[in-house]
Protein backbone atom coordinates (compact mmCIF):
# COMPACT_ATOMS: atom_id res chain seq x y z
CA UNK A 1 0.00 0.00 0.00
CA UNK A 2 1.09 3.33 -1.01
CA UNK A 3 1.30 5.77 1.99
CA UNK A 4 1.73 9.27 0.72
CA UNK A 5 3.68 11.14 3.68
CA UNK A 6 2.62 15.58 3.40
CA UNK A 7 4.50 18.32 4.89
CA UNK A 8 1.50 19.49 8.37
CA UNK A 9 0.62 22.80 7.55
CA UNK A 10 1.67 25.38 10.35
CA UNK A 11 -0.47 25.22 13.31
CA UNK A 12 -0.75 21.52 13.24
CA UNK A 13 -1.90 20.56 16.41
CA UNK A 14 0.69 18.31 18.77
CA UNK A 15 -0.75 14.86 19.35
CA UNK A 16 -2.21 13.96 22.36
CA UNK A 17 -0.02 11.82 24.72
CA UNK A 18 0.14 8.17 23.74
CA UNK A 19 -1.71 8.33 21.21
CA UNK A 20 -1.20 5.74 17.90
CA UNK A 21 -2.29 6.43 14.22
CA UNK A 22 -4.65 4.77 12.67
CA UNK A 23 -3.79 2.33 9.26
CA UNK A 24 -2.40 3.64 6.71
CA UNK A 25 -1.01 6.48 8.63
CA UNK A 26 3.58 6.78 8.40
CA UNK A 27 5.64 9.58 9.92
CA UNK A 28 7.72 11.39 7.42
CA UNK A 29 11.54 11.39 7.55
CA UNK A 30 12.23 14.35 5.48
CA UNK A 31 11.30 16.28 8.02
CA UNK A 32 13.48 17.90 10.70
CA UNK A 33 13.65 16.20 14.27
CA UNK A 34 10.41 17.20 15.76
CA UNK A 35 10.23 18.77 19.57
CA UNK A 36 9.62 16.86 22.20
CA UNK A 37 6.48 14.98 21.72
CA UNK A 38 5.63 15.71 17.98
CA UNK A 39 5.26 13.42 15.19
CA UNK A 40 4.28 14.36 11.88
CA UNK A 41 2.32 11.77 10.19
CA UNK A 42 0.62 11.59 6.68
CA UNK A 43 -2.49 9.62 5.69
CA UNK A 44 -3.49 8.18 2.51
CA UNK A 45 -6.32 10.09 0.91
CA UNK A 46 -6.54 11.96 3.78
CA UNK A 47 -4.24 14.32 3.74
CA UNK A 48 -7.00 16.90 4.03
CA UNK A 49 -7.42 16.45 7.65
CA UNK A 50 -6.09 18.65 10.06
CA UNK A 51 -5.53 16.89 13.14
CA UNK A 52 -5.22 13.28 14.15
CA UNK A 53 -8.08 11.30 15.63
CA UNK A 54 -7.14 10.26 19.03
CA UNK A 55 -7.49 7.01 20.26
CA UNK A 56 -9.28 6.94 23.51
CA UNK A 57 -6.98 5.74 26.87
CA UNK A 58 -9.30 3.38 28.88
CA UNK A 59 -8.41 3.80 32.41
CA UNK A 60 -7.56 1.20 34.45
CA UNK A 61 -10.48 0.00 37.37
CA UNK A 62 -8.51 -0.16 40.52
CA UNK A 63 -9.36 -3.00 42.83
CA UNK A 64 -12.02 -2.03 45.82
CA UNK A 65 -10.89 -1.02 49.18
CA UNK A 66 -10.55 -3.47 51.63
CA UNK A 67 -12.69 -1.07 53.77
CA UNK A 68 -16.09 -1.22 51.90
CA UNK A 69 -17.66 -0.13 48.33
CA UNK A 70 -16.76 3.44 48.35
CA UNK A 71 -13.55 2.90 46.12
CA UNK A 72 -14.79 0.81 43.81
CA UNK A 73 -17.75 3.08 42.64
CA UNK A 74 -15.54 6.25 42.74
CA UNK A 75 -13.23 4.53 40.15
CA UNK A 76 -16.10 3.23 38.34
CA UNK A 77 -17.73 6.96 38.15
CA UNK A 78 -13.92 8.17 37.30
CA UNK A 79 -13.88 5.66 34.62
CA UNK A 80 -17.34 6.64 33.28
CA UNK A 81 -16.36 10.63 32.90
CA UNK A 82 -13.21 9.82 31.25
CA UNK A 83 -14.91 7.67 28.44
CA UNK A 84 -17.59 10.66 27.79
CA UNK A 85 -14.76 12.90 27.76
CA UNK A 86 -12.67 11.37 25.66
CA UNK A 87 -15.67 10.64 23.23
CA UNK A 88 -16.90 13.90 23.39
CA UNK A 89 -13.39 15.32 22.13
CA UNK A 90 -13.01 11.99 19.62
CA UNK A 91 -16.18 13.33 18.10
CA UNK A 92 -16.59 9.41 17.92
CA UNK A 93 -20.29 9.26 19.24
CA UNK A 94 -21.61 6.58 17.20
CA UNK A 95 -18.89 4.03 18.05
CA UNK A 96 -21.36 0.73 19.05
CA UNK A 97 -18.21 -0.91 20.39
CA UNK A 98 -17.74 1.89 23.32
CA UNK A 99 -21.51 2.82 23.92
CA UNK A 100 -22.17 -0.86 24.99
CA UNK A 101 -18.77 -0.73 27.14
CA UNK A 102 -20.41 2.32 28.94
CA UNK A 103 -23.55 0.47 28.62
CA UNK A 104 -22.29 -2.28 30.72
CA UNK A 105 -19.82 0.13 32.77
CA UNK A 106 -23.68 2.08 33.64
CA UNK A 107 -25.06 -1.34 34.38
CA UNK A 108 -21.82 -2.19 37.05
CA UNK A 109 -22.13 0.73 38.54
CA UNK A 110 -25.78 0.39 39.25
CA UNK A 111 -24.97 -3.62 40.94
CA UNK A 112 -22.27 -1.62 42.66
CA UNK A 113 -24.87 0.95 43.92
CA UNK A 114 -27.12 -1.99 45.34
CA UNK A 115 -24.22 -3.85 46.91
CA UNK A 116 -23.64 -0.52 48.73
CA UNK A 117 -26.74 -0.28 49.62
CA UNK A 118 -26.83 -3.94 51.03
CA UNK A 119 -24.02 -3.85 52.96
CA UNK A 120 -25.00 -0.23 55.01
CA UNK A 121 -28.51 -2.32 55.90
CA UNK A 122 -26.47 -5.41 56.70
CA UNK A 123 -23.89 -2.27 58.69
CA UNK A 124 -27.17 -1.08 60.33
CA UNK A 125 -28.12 -4.12 61.68
CA UNK A 126 -25.07 -5.77 62.85
CA UNK A 127 -24.29 -2.42 64.88
CA UNK A 128 -27.79 -2.98 66.30
CA UNK A 129 -26.90 -6.15 67.45
CA UNK A 130 -23.23 -5.15 68.81
CA UNK A 131 -25.04 -2.62 70.74
CA UNK A 132 -27.43 -4.81 72.34
CA UNK A 133 -24.57 -7.42 73.00
CA UNK A 134 -22.23 -4.59 74.52
CA UNK A 135 -25.33 -3.65 76.68
CA UNK A 136 -25.73 -6.90 77.74
CA UNK A 137 -22.55 -7.80 78.78
CA UNK A 138 -22.11 -4.10 80.71
CA UNK A 139 -24.91 -4.97 82.66
CA UNK A 140 -24.12 -8.54 83.36
CA UNK A 141 -20.51 -7.22 84.56
CA UNK A 142 -22.04 -5.18 86.69
CA UNK A 143 -24.55 -7.51 87.89
CA UNK A 144 -27.68 -7.20 86.75
CA UNK A 145 -28.47 -10.59 85.28
CA UNK A 146 -30.79 -11.59 82.49
CA UNK A 147 -31.79 -15.44 83.57
CA UNK A 148 -32.11 -17.40 80.48
CA UNK A 149 -34.16 -20.08 82.33
CA UNK A 150 -35.38 -17.93 85.58
CA UNK A 151 -36.17 -20.59 88.34
CA UNK A 152 -37.58 -19.55 92.27
CA UNK A 153 -34.24 -21.06 93.83
CA UNK A 154 -30.86 -22.25 93.72
CA UNK A 155 -32.05 -26.04 94.32
CA UNK A 156 -34.27 -26.13 91.20
CA UNK A 157 -31.72 -25.10 89.15
CA UNK A 158 -28.98 -27.46 90.58
CA UNK A 159 -31.97 -30.13 89.78
CA UNK A 160 -32.22 -29.15 86.40
CA UNK A 161 -28.18 -29.24 85.67
CA UNK A 162 -28.76 -32.98 87.16
CA UNK A 163 -31.11 -33.59 84.72
CA UNK A 164 -29.03 -32.23 81.77
CA UNK A 165 -26.09 -34.37 82.94
CA UNK A 166 -28.18 -37.54 82.86
CA UNK A 167 -29.29 -36.68 79.20
CA UNK A 168 -25.42 -35.89 78.06
CA UNK A 169 -24.45 -39.09 79.90
CA UNK A 170 -26.73 -41.22 77.68
CA UNK A 171 -26.17 -39.93 74.35
CA UNK A 172 -22.68 -40.71 75.45
CA UNK A 173 -23.76 -44.18 76.30
CA UNK A 174 -25.66 -45.10 72.78
CA UNK A 175 -22.85 -43.43 70.82
CA UNK A 176 -25.14 -40.68 69.29
CA UNK A 177 -22.92 -38.14 70.72
CA UNK A 178 -20.65 -37.80 67.77
CA UNK A 179 -21.64 -38.23 64.22
CA UNK A 180 -19.31 -40.18 61.43
CA UNK A 181 -18.95 -41.94 58.23
CA UNK A 182 -19.67 -45.15 57.78
CA UNK A 183 -18.06 -46.36 54.80
CA UNK A 184 -14.55 -46.04 55.21
CA UNK A 185 -11.78 -48.52 54.29
CA UNK A 186 -8.11 -48.82 55.48
CA UNK A 187 -6.45 -51.36 52.90
CA UNK A 188 -9.59 -52.11 51.22
CA UNK A 189 -10.88 -53.52 54.49
CA UNK A 190 -13.93 -52.21 56.10
CA UNK A 191 -13.77 -53.37 59.56
CA UNK A 192 -10.23 -51.29 59.45
CA UNK A 193 -11.35 -48.51 58.34
CA UNK A 194 -14.33 -48.64 61.40
CA UNK A 195 -12.23 -49.12 63.70
CA UNK A 196 -10.03 -46.03 62.64
CA UNK A 197 -13.31 -43.86 62.32
CA UNK A 198 -14.31 -44.97 66.35
CA UNK A 199 -10.93 -44.35 67.43
CA UNK A 200 -10.77 -40.45 65.62
CA UNK A 201 -14.36 -40.06 67.05
CA UNK A 202 -13.63 -40.94 70.41
CA UNK A 203 -10.71 -38.94 70.67
CA UNK A 204 -12.41 -35.91 69.40
CA UNK A 205 -15.13 -36.40 71.85
CA UNK A 206 -12.59 -36.12 74.34
CA UNK A 207 -11.39 -33.09 73.41
CA UNK A 208 -14.51 -31.78 73.03
CA UNK A 209 -16.07 -32.72 76.21
CA UNK A 210 -12.63 -32.14 78.02
CA UNK A 211 -13.57 -28.22 76.97
CA UNK A 212 -17.40 -28.58 77.86
CA UNK A 213 -15.82 -29.29 81.31
CA UNK A 214 -13.57 -26.57 81.38
CA UNK A 215 -16.15 -23.91 80.11
CA UNK A 216 -18.70 -25.13 82.60
CA UNK A 217 -16.24 -24.86 85.51
CA UNK A 218 -14.74 -21.55 84.73
CA UNK A 219 -18.74 -19.96 83.49
CA UNK A 220 -19.39 -16.56 85.53
CA UNK A 221 -22.65 -15.28 85.22
CA UNK A 222 -21.23 -12.42 82.93
CA UNK A 223 -19.00 -14.50 80.38
CA UNK A 224 -22.27 -17.25 79.86
CA UNK A 225 -22.44 -15.79 76.11
CA UNK A 226 -18.35 -15.88 75.82
CA UNK A 227 -18.39 -19.39 76.97
CA UNK A 228 -21.30 -20.84 74.88
CA UNK A 229 -19.18 -19.28 71.86
CA UNK A 230 -16.09 -21.17 72.86
CA UNK A 231 -17.33 -24.13 73.22
CA UNK A 232 -19.47 -23.70 69.72
CA UNK A 233 -15.61 -23.09 67.73
CA UNK A 234 -14.59 -26.24 69.09
CA UNK A 235 -17.68 -28.03 67.72
CA UNK A 236 -16.34 -26.21 64.27
CA UNK A 237 -12.99 -26.84 64.27
CA UNK A 238 -13.60 -30.66 65.17
CA UNK A 239 -16.35 -30.49 62.22
CA UNK A 240 -13.22 -29.00 60.03
CA UNK A 241 -10.42 -31.48 61.44
CA UNK A 242 -12.89 -34.49 60.80
CA UNK A 243 -13.88 -33.30 57.33
CA UNK A 244 -12.40 -36.54 55.95
CA UNK A 245 -14.29 -39.25 57.72
CA UNK A 246 -17.28 -36.30 58.53
CA UNK A 247 -16.48 -36.65 61.71
CA UNK A 248 -18.62 -33.95 63.32
CA UNK A 249 -20.42 -33.47 67.30
CA UNK A 250 -24.02 -34.38 67.13
CA UNK A 251 -26.20 -30.47 67.11
CA UNK A 252 -28.53 -32.24 70.44
CA UNK A 253 -25.79 -33.21 72.14
CA UNK A 254 -23.57 -29.54 71.24
CA UNK A 255 -27.04 -28.06 72.58
CA UNK A 256 -26.86 -30.19 75.88
CA UNK A 257 -23.49 -28.88 76.77
CA UNK A 258 -24.60 -25.24 75.60
CA UNK A 259 -27.79 -25.83 77.90
CA UNK A 260 -25.33 -26.89 81.33
CA UNK A 261 -23.09 -23.95 80.80
CA UNK A 262 -26.17 -21.29 80.72
CA UNK A 263 -27.57 -23.27 83.56
CA UNK A 264 -24.82 -23.31 85.55
CA UNK A 265 -24.08 -19.64 84.74
CA UNK A 266 -27.91 -19.19 86.09
CA UNK A 267 -26.91 -21.26 89.23
CA UNK A 268 -24.26 -19.32 90.63
CA UNK A 269 -26.10 -15.87 89.57
CA UNK A 270 -29.05 -17.29 91.55
CA UNK A 271 -26.44 -18.27 94.57
CA UNK A 272 -25.51 -14.71 94.87
CA UNK A 273 -28.58 -13.46 94.55
CA UNK A 274 -29.68 -15.49 97.50
CA UNK A 275 -26.57 -14.49 99.73
CA UNK A 276 -27.55 -10.79 99.18
CA UNK A 277 -31.14 -11.49 100.14
CA UNK A 278 -29.57 -13.67 103.08
CA UNK A 279 -27.10 -11.14 104.33
CA UNK A 280 -29.78 -8.43 104.29
CA UNK A 281 -32.52 -10.34 105.90
CA UNK A 282 -29.50 -11.01 108.73
CA UNK A 283 -29.06 -7.41 108.73
CA UNK A 284 -32.45 -6.02 108.82
CA UNK A 285 -33.11 -8.68 111.44
CA UNK A 286 -30.09 -7.45 113.75
CA UNK A 287 -31.96 -4.07 113.55
CA UNK A 288 -35.10 -5.35 114.60
CA UNK A 289 -33.22 -7.22 117.53
CA UNK A 290 -31.41 -3.78 118.36
CA UNK A 291 -34.22 -1.55 118.23
CA UNK A 292 -36.57 -4.73 120.48
CA UNK A 293 -34.16 -4.40 122.91
CA UNK A 294 -34.14 -0.94 123.05
CA UNK A 295 -37.53 -1.19 123.74
CA UNK A 296 -37.22 -3.76 126.45
CA UNK A 297 -34.94 -1.50 128.39
CA UNK A 298 -36.87 1.57 127.88
CA UNK A 299 -40.08 -0.35 129.02
CA UNK A 300 -38.15 -1.77 132.11
CA UNK A 301 -36.56 2.58 133.43
CA UNK A 302 -40.02 3.62 132.19
CA UNK A 303 -41.68 1.04 134.83
CA UNK A 304 -39.14 1.53 137.54
CA UNK A 305 -39.38 5.45 137.28
CA UNK A 306 -43.17 4.80 137.31
CA UNK A 307 -43.17 2.63 140.92
CA UNK A 308 -40.33 4.85 142.75
CA UNK A 309 -42.40 7.85 141.88
CA UNK A 310 -45.98 5.99 142.77
CA UNK A 311 -43.75 4.96 146.18
CA UNK A 312 -42.56 8.18 146.98
CA UNK A 313 -46.46 9.77 146.47
CA UNK A 314 -47.81 7.09 148.49
CA UNK A 315 -45.26 7.98 151.71
CA UNK A 316 -46.77 11.55 151.36
CA UNK A 317 -50.17 10.81 151.64
CA UNK A 318 -49.53 8.44 154.40
CA UNK A 319 -48.23 10.97 156.20
CA UNK A 320 -50.52 13.51 155.13
CA UNK A 321 -48.74 15.60 152.81
CA UNK A 322 -50.57 14.66 149.77
CA UNK A 323 -51.14 18.66 148.65
CA UNK A 324 -47.98 19.37 149.42
CA UNK A 325 -45.45 20.72 146.85
CA UNK A 326 -43.07 17.79 146.93
CA UNK A 327 -46.58 15.96 146.25
CA UNK A 328 -47.60 17.92 143.52
CA UNK A 329 -44.35 17.95 141.93
CA UNK A 330 -44.72 13.89 142.25
CA UNK A 331 -47.88 13.44 140.14
CA UNK A 332 -46.84 15.92 137.55
CA UNK A 333 -43.52 13.61 137.17
CA UNK A 334 -46.09 10.32 136.94
CA UNK A 335 -47.48 11.99 134.17
CA UNK A 336 -44.40 12.17 132.21
CA UNK A 337 -43.48 9.06 132.89
CA UNK A 338 -46.84 7.88 131.21
CA UNK A 339 -46.18 9.78 128.32
CA UNK A 340 -42.50 8.25 128.07
CA UNK A 341 -43.97 4.87 128.65
CA UNK A 342 -46.75 5.85 125.99
CA UNK A 343 -44.24 6.40 123.27
CA UNK A 344 -42.38 3.32 123.39
CA UNK A 345 -45.36 1.15 123.28
CA UNK A 346 -46.77 3.36 120.39
CA UNK A 347 -43.42 2.64 118.44
CA UNK A 348 -43.00 -0.92 119.49
CA UNK A 349 -46.73 -1.67 118.50
CA UNK A 350 -46.20 -0.18 115.25
CA UNK A 351 -43.47 -1.99 113.01
CA UNK A 352 -43.62 1.17 110.41
CA UNK A 353 -42.78 3.86 112.66
CA UNK A 354 -39.20 5.28 113.18
CA UNK A 355 -36.71 7.90 112.15
CA UNK A 356 -36.05 9.15 108.71
CA UNK A 357 -32.46 10.55 108.50
CA UNK A 358 -30.27 11.60 105.90
CA UNK A 359 -26.59 11.62 106.57
CA UNK A 360 -23.03 12.50 104.48
CA UNK A 361 -19.17 11.06 104.78
CA UNK A 362 -17.75 13.81 102.82
CA UNK A 363 -14.06 11.99 103.80
CA UNK A 364 -15.26 8.68 102.51
CA UNK A 365 -17.96 9.60 99.72
CA UNK A 366 -16.99 13.59 98.87
CA UNK A 367 -19.25 16.11 98.26
CA UNK A 368 -22.47 15.81 96.77
CA UNK A 369 -23.22 12.72 98.26
CA UNK A 370 -26.25 12.12 101.07
CA UNK A 371 -27.38 8.69 102.56
CA UNK A 372 -31.15 8.45 102.90
CA UNK A 373 -32.61 5.59 105.34
CA UNK A 374 -34.41 5.14 108.43
CA UNK A 375 -34.13 3.07 112.06
CA UNK A 376 -36.68 2.28 114.51
CA UNK A 377 -34.30 2.83 117.28
CA UNK A 378 -35.18 4.78 120.66
CA UNK A 379 -32.37 6.82 119.67
CA UNK A 380 -31.63 6.85 116.12
CA UNK A 381 -27.75 8.36 116.50
CA UNK A 382 -26.91 4.76 117.52
CA UNK A 383 -27.90 3.76 113.89
CA UNK A 384 -25.54 6.49 112.45
CA UNK A 385 -23.01 5.30 114.94
CA UNK A 386 -23.00 1.83 113.84
CA UNK A 387 -22.70 3.20 110.09
CA UNK A 388 -19.44 5.21 111.11
CA UNK A 389 -17.44 2.22 112.42
CA UNK A 390 -14.32 0.85 110.94
CA UNK A 391 -15.73 0.64 107.60
CA UNK A 392 -15.12 3.87 106.63
CA UNK A 393 -12.24 6.23 107.77
CA UNK A 394 -14.23 8.95 108.94
CA UNK A 395 -18.26 9.34 110.68
CA UNK A 396 -21.60 10.30 109.16
CA UNK A 397 -22.54 14.06 109.65
CA UNK A 398 -26.15 13.83 110.67
CA UNK A 399 -28.38 16.48 108.39
CA UNK A 400 -31.83 15.53 109.22
CA UNK A 401 -33.35 13.26 111.70
CA UNK A 402 -36.93 13.00 111.19
CA UNK A 403 -39.53 11.22 113.09
CA UNK A 404 -42.22 9.79 111.50
CA UNK A 405 -45.21 7.57 112.15
CA UNK A 406 -44.80 6.21 108.54
CA UNK A 407 -40.90 6.53 108.34
CA UNK A 408 -40.99 2.89 105.74
CA UNK A 409 -43.12 5.03 103.44
CA UNK A 410 -41.56 8.14 104.27
CA UNK A 411 -38.19 6.41 103.22
CA UNK A 412 -39.29 5.01 99.98
CA UNK A 413 -41.07 7.79 98.99
CA UNK A 414 -37.19 9.70 99.14
CA UNK A 415 -35.41 6.49 97.19
CA UNK A 416 -38.26 6.78 94.08
CA UNK A 417 -37.84 10.27 93.75
CA UNK A 418 -34.13 10.11 93.94
CA UNK A 419 -33.63 6.76 92.02
CA UNK A 420 -32.01 7.70 88.85
CA UNK A 421 -28.86 9.34 90.55
CA UNK A 422 -28.25 6.23 92.83
CA UNK A 423 -24.50 5.33 93.64
CA UNK A 424 -25.46 1.56 93.39
CA UNK A 425 -27.60 1.36 90.37
CA UNK A 426 -27.29 -2.62 91.19
CA UNK A 427 -27.98 -2.95 94.83
CA UNK A 428 -31.03 -0.95 95.78
CA UNK A 429 -29.96 -1.62 99.52
CA UNK A 430 -27.24 0.57 99.27
CA UNK A 431 -28.88 3.97 99.93
CA UNK A 432 -26.49 6.47 98.55
CA UNK A 433 -27.26 9.33 96.20
CA UNK A 434 -25.76 11.92 94.52
CA UNK A 435 -27.74 14.83 95.49
CA UNK A 436 -27.59 17.77 97.35
CA UNK A 437 -28.91 17.85 101.09
CA UNK A 438 -30.78 21.49 100.18
CA UNK A 439 -32.70 19.76 97.38
CA UNK A 440 -33.87 16.62 100.03
CA UNK A 441 -34.62 19.43 102.17
CA UNK A 442 -36.68 20.70 99.60
CA UNK A 443 -38.50 17.82 98.65
CA UNK A 444 -39.20 16.84 102.57
CA UNK A 445 -40.95 20.09 102.60
CA UNK A 446 -43.08 19.52 99.91
CA UNK A 447 -44.59 16.26 101.32
CA UNK A 448 -47.74 16.69 102.81
CA UNK A 449 -47.80 16.26 107.02
CA UNK A 450 -43.88 16.31 107.03
CA UNK A 451 -42.34 19.03 109.11
CA UNK A 452 -38.26 19.70 109.39
CA UNK A 453 -37.65 21.03 112.54
CA UNK A 454 -33.71 20.77 112.64
CA UNK A 455 -31.53 20.01 109.92
CA UNK A 456 -28.22 21.02 109.01
CA UNK A 457 -26.92 22.02 105.39
CA UNK A 458 -23.06 21.94 105.55
CA UNK A 459 -21.24 19.04 107.12
CA UNK A 460 -19.54 19.69 110.15
CA UNK A 461 -16.78 17.19 109.36
CA UNK A 462 -14.18 17.60 112.02
CA UNK A 463 -12.43 14.39 111.43
CA UNK A 464 -11.58 14.85 107.77
CA UNK A 465 -11.14 18.44 107.89
CA UNK A 466 -8.07 17.82 110.59
CA UNK A 467 -6.91 14.77 108.62
CA UNK A 468 -7.06 17.26 104.65
CA UNK A 469 -3.40 19.33 105.22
Amino acid sequence: MEVRRFRPPPGWPRPPQGWVPPPGWAPDPSWPPAPAGWQFWGPVAQAHLTAPVPRIKVPVIPPPAPNGFGSRRKALEAENAQLREALAVAGIVDDSARVERIRMMEAQLQDVLAQVSRARAELATVRDELINASDTALLQAAGVYAYAHPLDNAVGYKERIAAIKEDTKAFVRTGNAVQATTNWQVNGSTIEGKKMVDDFSKLLLRAYNTEAENCVRTVKPQSRQNSVERLTKISETIARLGSSMEIRIDERYHRLRCAEIVMTADYRAKVEAEKEEALALRLDMKEQAAAARDYERARAKWEKEKAHVESSLAALERRGDGESVAALSLRSRLEEVEAGRGVVEGMAGNARAGHVYVISNIGAFGDGVVGIGMTRRLDPYDRVRELGDASVPFRFDVHVMLPSQDAVGLEKALHERFAGRRVNLVNVRREFFRVGVGEVLEVLRGMEGVEVVEFVERPEAPEWRASTP
